[in-house]
């Protein structure tokens, strides 16, 4: 069956690198940190002290005090992305059908922050002080609900949970619908705001994270042989993807086109993939085909690259299976060692990271990489952004739970 092509026309970012494209990318090519000391609330006594938290966030330029004040951080988040994603696609005066334009924003955890401040209300004060705005503060299909709502657009409407690959699936169940001709125009995503004293708790509990209070800025080293865990971070992006004839039509710019996408599920672990990662590597393989490409056009590839030593060494495994000797001209990057894990919303900041590495015809680099792990034989981008254009990039992602995502981007073929 022909398929009119899926293209990205617009991008909108939260994240610890900035909250605008141009302050994103330029930190990203950069090489610079967004991982620090935690400064929204008091870590002293935690095992982890330290993560990626947004920077350049200012929910009153895009909401009211009041709307702010009623709305969680991942929701404010999911806002931001939105409606600057809508800003940047030039679709701010465009006279469309916003019947046939929807949301897909996705997210893993949802509004933890208020539901342990609610809990301590409830144990402090009694079930009477407990707020109102709880329920439609933590469920997660707010994320795409309320940007909706803010940007009146009254389409499909859709919130993958997936853990780590809910911002991956969002963008590929969005191309899925526009390709089916339910939607001319979806805003498709993922925002997390997950780094709460509960979940650092957890996840430090679990042995998941790096324990390097010391050297925030170096903890998170994905593919290097001194990686000790993943850093938590927190933020958005949100990807305008529009049907072609329709982006023509209106004159848009075109930064990519979403060429395939492939999803699995492991069916192994609750949070460990299997050890040569084949759940994602039938992602993958299904994304390719997708986009009636040959592994032989990928020319890079935006890892998923956690910084833990079972993830990075599966992933590897699985990226070798798929694509075999070839894999050693192909570089690798994960931008988790600048912004730490996103969580939910991974999948959506590094397929944007994805689209811009195209469109600039330049791939961001893996900082820490200083350690080469033999288990990990990839040719990893280290030291600085390496300039190359490429026909088409792969960004994929794993999810605790075995849930795998795996997109394709390409230049839009003339």
């Amino acid at each position: 069956m022909n398929r009119e092509p899926v293209v990205v026309t617009g991008l909108g970012l939260v994240s610890p690198l900035g909250s605008t494209v141009s302050s994103f990318w330029t930190s990203l090519v950069a090489g610079q940190s967004g991982i620090g000391p935690l400064t929204r609330f008091d870590a002293s006594d935690l095992p982890v002290r330290f993560g990626g938290e947004a920077k350049g966030f200012d929910p009153l330029s895009v909401l009211s005090a009041k709307d702010a004040r009623r709305l969680t951080r991942f929701i404010q988040f999911a806002v931001w992305a939105a409606v600057h994603a809508w800003r940047d696609a030039g679709l701010e005066d465009v006279d469309c059908d916003r019947d046939r334009a929807g949301v897909f924003i996705g997210s893993g955890m949802g509004a933890l922050d208020m539901l342990e401040e609610e809990h301590r209300n409830l144990l402090d004060k009694g079930p009477g002080r407990v707020s109102p705005f709880l329920i439609p503060g933590v469920i997660v299909n707010m994320a795409a609900g309320v940007p909706a709502m803010h940007l009146g657009l009254r389409g499909p409407n859709l919130s993958p949970v997936t853990a780590c690959a809910s911002g991956a699936h969002a963008i590929g169940e969005a191309a899925r619908t526009i390709q089916r001709g339910d939607a001319d125009i979806i805003l498709a995503g993922g925002a997390e705001a997950a780094m709460t004293r509960l979940s650092l708790a957890g996840f430090a509990s679990a042995k998941a994270l790096s324990t390097r209070n010391d050297d925030p800025a170096g903890a998170s080293r994905p593919f290097d042989r001194g990686r000790d865990g993943f850093v938590m971070g927190e933020g958005a992006a949100v990807l305008v993807l529009e049907r072609l004839g329709h982006a023509k039509a209106r004159g848009a710019r075109v930064l990519a086109q979403v060429a395939g996408y492939g999803a699995s599920a492991d069916a192994h672990h609750l949070t460990a993939p299997p050890p040569e990662a084949d759940g994602m590597q039938r992602a993958i393989l299904a994304a390719i085909r997708d986009a009636s490409l040959s592994l032989a056009d990928i020319g890079y590839i935006n890892a998923h690259g956690t910084s833990t030593p079972a993830n990075d060494k599966a992933e590897s495994a699985g990226l070798r299976a798929v694509f075999g000797a070839a894999l050693d001209d192909i570089p690798v990057s994960s931008i988790k060692s600048m912004t730490g894990h996103l969580l939910g919303a991974a999948g959506a900041v590094e397929a944007a990271a994805t689209v811009l590495s195209l469109h600039h015809g330049l791939l961001p680099m893996t900082l820490n990489y200083a350690d080469p792990d033999p288990d990990c034989p990839l040719d990893v981008i280290a030291g600085a952004a390496r300039s190359r254009a490429v026909r088409a990039a792969l960004s994929q992602n794993m999810g605790f739970g075995g849930q795998n995502a795996a997109l394709v981007f390409s230049h839009l073929a003339h």
